[in-house]
């Protein structure tokens, strides 16, 4: 695989801009005098490769999102650690994931993608051992946390890597690839989960990670084109990393404590929560000051003139409604099958596999559609589905027929694989090549907050309703995506306007 084809890397341009565009050989499929050739509809054999090698990485990170939580009791006992302890296991690991991702867009301009993606899997894999060997709940906690922060990077670092290789080429079928498991993999954790804690150690939690890691590195190392970083590239913005990771950690925080006493109205959720914002305040007068503040060098950790570009304001605050709806449901509906069906930790992970099975089904059809018609009309499609498959839920009692639910969360996934796919296109849109990495860091800070709020939100409705209200709350959240949607790209000809500009900004195509 040739670097200047994937990486812009022509002659070993250490930034990746070796056109003056940044977007090196792949020009989507277009002629030099601008026009869409036969090929603009096919993907690059080339890059498909690039998104197989990525994806055998981050499919450890995805699982470890999800596969920890059914071990956390039997973690517990093994350790003899109480039940607010051993939540820090998943806890620690949200607030260093968090922490890290603004980081990835500077460690890609410093390092090269070769190199920060190989360090990130290394990272992350020698944490997975350590954590599998932790002695004591204390050590297994810290193991964590190292975890976090290279899981934290895997997943931007993956993003813009391929989002830079398409160049202007059309995002839905790129999309539709790399969502799979971003879709997929954190459904089926639970059913990996109960399925390890029922036949063997809970250590095995995190030693199943070492296979796909070690595949991962060896595909990476084999495999994926080298890249150089640049000592011209801007240096690390630390007043912005000191104010802004510690923002979002405390807000990250602050919503994992709602299910404690007291709900959001407790010391330990708004305290963190109103730092966090104070902090976040102080970011953006930062990254918005006068540059004299600034080293002339240093450029801000996000570049927030990306919000004025419609269709990405659009698409962060759907990442966000996303991340409630898909997270949200997630520690809602284990709870369900458990509490109202009385099914077992096992038992409740099969039971949303169907929701996976739905996960598979549209993946081809939602990337052409939003090729050929704009991420819009597919985003209101799936998100509309969503709810539809959310509302049986809450409607639905102890003796609900389980054939009829596992329908209904097929077509939920469904749903959410067709808005995600849509989503991510629509982010990415009509931003310059050096915006990427800005892009890929917002998005996914905006899923991870909005899945923290979603299971924050829904823990503290449930403290005092039914699972039936509970539900109709999650179907009312998923029904605000109408809202930012419209703010997305409606029809191909935006779409390709703006891949042909390159530019995004106040005056980008929009609607």
């Amino acid at each position: 695989m040739s670097t200047s084809r994937v990486n812009g890397n022509a002659h070993g341009d250490p930034g990746g801009h070796g056109d003056p565009g940044g977007h090196g050989d792949y020009s989507g499929g277009r002629s030099r005098n601008g026009q869409v050739t036969a090929a603009a509809g096919r993907m690059d054999p080339e890059l498909m490769r690039l998104a197989a090698i990525l994806l055998v990485g981050a499919i450890a990170a995805l699982l470890d999102t999800t596969i920890v939580n059914v071990a956390i009791r039997t973690i517990g006992g093994d350790l003899h650690a109480p039940l607010g302890v051993v939540q820090w296991v998943m806890t620690g690991y949200l607030l260093s994931y968090g922490m890290v991702i603004p980081l990835s867009g500077w460690a890609l301009a410093r390092f090269g993608g070769r190199a920060t993606w190989l360090t990130a899997l290394s990272v992350f894999l020698a944490a997975s051992v350590a954590a599998g060997a932790a002695w004591n709940i204390g050590s297994l906690i810290a193991f964590r946390v190292v975890q976090g922060i290279g899981g934290g990077l895997l997943i931007p670092v993956l993003t813009t890597l391929l989002v830079q290789a398409a160049g202007r080429r059309p995002l839905g079928k790129l999309m539709a690839t790399v969502s799979l498991p971003a879709v997929l993999v954190p459904i089926l954790g639970p059913v990996a989960g109960g399925l390890i804690v029922s036949n063997l150690s809970w250590r095995w939690i995190f030693y199943v990670n070492v296979p796909i890691c070690l595949a991962a590195l060896v595909l990476a190392w084999r495999r994926m084109p080298p890249s150089r970083g640049t000592a011209a590239a801007p240096r690390l913005d630390v007043a912005g990393l000191a104010l802004f990771s510690p923002a979002v950690a405390l807000m990250l925080y602050g919503l994992a404590q709602v299910n404690g006493d007291g709900g959001f109205a407790h010391r330990g959720v708004l305290v963190p929560l109103a730092a966090g914002a104070v902090l976040l305040a102080s970011f953006i007068a930062w990254v918005l000051g006068p540059p004299p503040r600034r080293h002339r060098r240093v450029t801000p950790l996000i570049d927030l003139r990306l919000f004025r570009a419609r269709s990405f304001s659009g698409a962060s605050g759907l990442m966000f409604i996303s991340g409630l709806s898909m997270y949200g449901a997630l520690f809602l509906l284990p709870l369900y099958y458990q509490q109202v069906r009385g099914a077992s930790a096992l038992a409740a992970g099969l039971l949303l596999a169907p929701q996976g099975i739905g996960a598979l089904l549209p993946r081809t059809l939602a990337g052409k559609l939003t090729d050929r018609i704009g991420p819009r009309p597919v985003v209101l499609a799936g998100m509309a589905i969503a709810a539809a498959g959310t509302v049986p839920f809450a409607l639905a009692g102890a003796h609900t027929s389980e054939l009829l639910l596992s329908g209904v969360l097929v077509v939920r996934g469904a749903g959410l694989t067709t808005a995600s796919i849509a989503l991510m296109a629509g982010a990415f849109t009509g931003l310059p090549r050096e915006s990427v990495p800005d892009a890929s860091s917002v998005t996914r800070i905006m899923q991870q907050v909005g899945g923290s709020f979603g299971t924050a939100v829904l823990a503290v409705i449930l403290a005092g309703h039914s699972f039936q209200a509970t539900f109709w709350w999650s179907v009312a959240f998923t029904a605000l995506a109408v809202l930012p949607a419209a703010m997305l790209p409606a029809r191909r000809a935006a779409v390709r306007e703006q891949g042909r500009t390159g530019q995004a900004g106040p005056g980008a195509p929009g609607a």
